[in-house]
């Protein structure tokens, strides 16, 4: 996408992951970034390194499954970057167990994180985009496994259908405010989350770390793993001008594992 001016963007989970790449993203394509991770630290070092490379950024300590701090987190933006236009409502975890195995604190800690966060993130930026008088855009993180389940992440699987589910509806309430809704929808992509996700089901299956990754990397078309880039990239073209005729929808952005 080209340049943007003067507009100010809050990424959720932005201190490391496909987090961090798309606030540097935005920061580059000329957003004003607020980083907000539970990790103070992390934020902190991910809004230093757009700082430094000449970008403005604040970095903010939020629980996402908190609807206050998210609240709170959008008023901070504004008073401390003069603005508000776009919020990436990126954070999520993705535990691995069989669906056997699963339990009440497991289901509450995962929809708590990946499915309330969004409702609380999209209240927020709705609130706050009325408030200032203009549109805006909500992109929220979905999956492949939104698309379809997968093996031993149920919960996960179910929290981003409802994802899914929450992009389409909040599509159809806030385009009358000149808001639009979309999601991205990555498969693999090499991050400390995904480390975790193959260490857990090759634990679960008896196998050794990495057979995960490469039984799902084999159904990739391209041939790769994805990067952080890879999906920053198309978050940039979610948040810029020319996807503005686009609302309610959440591709793939997997290299090729899913065909709809």
């Amino acid at each position: 996408m080209g340049k943007v001016d003067g507009k100010v963007a809050l990424v959720t989970g932005g201190g490391q992951g496909i987090g961090r790449a798309i606030a540097l993203r935005l920061s580059q394509d000329g957003f004003a970034v607020a980083v907000a991770d539970l990790n103070q630290d992390t934020a902190n070092s991910v809004a230093e390194e757009i700082k430094a490379a000449g970008g403005r950024a604040i970095a903010l300590k939020v629980n996402v499954s908190d609807r206050d701090q998210v609240f709170a987190a959008v008023n901070e933006t504004v008073e401390k970057l003069g603005g508000f236009d776009v919020i990436v409502n990126n954070a999520g975890i993705a535990p691995a167990k069989i669906l056997e195995e699963v339990t009440a604190a497991d289901i509450e800690k995962v929809f708590n994180i990946n499915v309330n966060s969004v409702i609380w993130g999209t209240q927020a930026a709705t609130s706050k985009l009325k408030e200032l008088g203009h549109g805006g855009k909500i992109i929220n993180a979905c999956s492949q496994a939104g698309h379809v389940g997968n093996a031993n992440l149920s919960v996960y699987s179910a929290s981003k259908f409802a994802v899914r589910s929450l992009t389409q509806t909040a599509a159809q309430e806030l385009a009358k405010y000149g808001i639009t809704v979309n999601a991205y929808c990555p498969g693999i992509v090499q991050t400390p989350m995904w480390s975790g996700i193959d260490k857990d089901i090759t634990s679960a299956k008896g196998k050794k770390q990495g057979d995960a990754t490469e039984e799902f990397g084999s159904k990739i078309t391209l041939g790769r793993l994805s990067t952080p880039e890879d999906v920053s990239a198309f978050v940039s073209y979610l948040a810029g001008p020319d996807s503005d005729y686009m609302t309610g929808q959440s591709p793939l952005i997997d290299g090729g594992m899913m065909f709809l």
